[in-house]
C-alpha cells in the first residue's frame, strides 16, 4: 500500500520508462494511457495461449490498453498505442473477473497489465472476497521493475513473460529500450523468486510457475538462440520456455525490412534444433501456419460493458 501512495504521489512510476506523469490528471504516460479509469479492449475466454494456460474453454483474458515497452513490430498495435478501448472501474474489472470465472475461464489471465499495477491489485481483491478463486496470470513484454512485481506476490500465481532481446541495440532500434536486456534479466529472477517450481493440476493446467516466451523475428535467430541459453542455463527447469513463429507483419516498417516479411520454417527449425541441442524438455513450440491475422482477436469492447 505505501508503493502504491508513493508512486501516485510522485508520478507514474510502474514500470522501467519511470516517466512521473500524473496519467489520473489526464496526462498520458510512456504507456500513452492517461485518465482516472482503466482502459481495456477486451475481455474474453481466450483459447490461443499455451494449453496449460487456455485449458479446455480457455483462459480468461482481459487486454488493457497501452504498454510500457512499444515495440514497433507489435501485433496488438491498435490498443497497445492506446488508440482503442472502454474506460472501466476497479469495480467493473472485479466484475469482470468473476464473470470470467462463471463462463469456464482456465485462469484470470491480465494481458500488458503493468501501467494498471494499483487498479488491478485491488480489483483482485474485491473479486476474491466474492469468491474468485482462479490463477491470476501476469501476462507481460519482460520490460518490469523488480520493485513493481514484489507488489504482486501473493497475488499473481503465473507469470507468462516474454523475453525478447538479448541484444540491447537490437532492443533499441525495435522498442527504445536499450536497457531492456538487464531489465528483463532481473524481472525474470524476481518472477522466479516468488514462483519457486512449476505445479500443474491433475487435468494439466498450471496452477503457479513461470513461462518465458520469445517471439522469433525474422533474420534474428542469433538473438533467439542467445535468449533460450540464457533462460535454460540460468534457471533450467524452474521455467517453460515457449518459442514462437507466429510474427505476422501486418503494416510496412521501412527502416527494417527484414520485418517485412514472416519467418521462415527454417529459421524457426533451427531455433527449436538449438533448443533440444541445449537439453531443453519443458517448453512450448507452434507447429502449422500461425502467423495468420485470425489469431489476433478483435478489439472490440467484448466483455466490458
Amino acid at each position: 500500500m505505501r508503493w502504491q501512495m508513493e508512486n501516485e504521489r510522485k508520478g507514474c512510476t510502474l514500470c522501467p520508462r519511470e516517466c512521473g506523469v500524473f496519467r489520473q490528471e489526464g496526462h498520458k504516460g510512456a504507456c500513452r494511457t492517461a485518465g482516472k479509469g482503466i482502459l481495456a479492449a477486451r475481455a474474453a475466454l481466450h483459447v490461443w495461449e499455451e494449453p496449460c494456460i487456455s485449458g479446455g474453454q480457455g483462459s480468461g483474458a482481459v487486454f488493457f490498453s497501452g504498454c510500457p515497452l512499444g515495440c514497433i513490430y507489435c501485433q496488438n498495435r491498435e490498443i497497445s498505442r492506446g488508440q482503442k478501448g472502454v474506460e472501466i472501474s476497479e469495480e467493473r474489472l472485479a466484475e469482470i473477473f468473476l464473470e470470467l470465472s462463471a463462463k469456464g475461464a482456465a485462469n484470470i489471465n491480465l494481458v500488458t497489465p503493468t501501467h494498471y499495477t494499483p487498479e488491478i491489485l485491488r480489483a483482485v481483491r474485491m473479486a476474491r472476497t466474492k469468491g474468485l478463486s482462479l490463477p491470476i496470470v501476469y501476462n507481460c513484454s519482460g520490460y518490469e521493475k523488480p520493485e513493481t512485481l514484489r507488489s504482486l506476490e501473493g497475488t499473481v500465481d503465473i507469470y507468462l513473460t516474454d523475453f525478447k532481446y538479448m541484444d540491447g541495440e537490437m532492443a533499441r532500434n525495435y522498442s527504445r529500450a536499450a536497457d531492456y536486456p538487464e531489465i528483463a534479466k532481473k524481472a525474470l529472477a524476481e518472477m522466479v523468486r516468488q514462483q519457486g517450481e512449476p505445479a500443474f493440476l491433475p487435468d494439466g493446467r498450471m496452477e503457479r510457475g513461470v513461462i518465458v516466451r520469445h517471439l522469433l523475428l525474422p533474420g534474428h535467430v542469433r538473438n533467439a538462440k542467445a535468449v533460450v541459453k540464457y533462460v535454460y542455463e540460468t534457471y533450467g527447469n524452474q521455467v517453460y520456455l515457449s518459442l514462437m513463429n507466429q510474427y505476422t507483419p501486418l503494416f510496412p516498417i521501412p527502416a527494417y525490412p527484414n520485418l517485412n516479411r514472416r519467418v521462415t520454417r527454417r529459421e524457426y527449425g533451427r531455433l527449436v534444433d538449438y533448443a533440444l541441442s541445449l537439453g531443453v524438455e519443458q517448453g512450448f513450440i507452434q507447429e502449422g501456419e500461425t502467423a495468420k491475422k485470425s489469431f489476433i482477436p478483435g478489439f472490440d469492447g467484448e466483455g466490458l460493458m
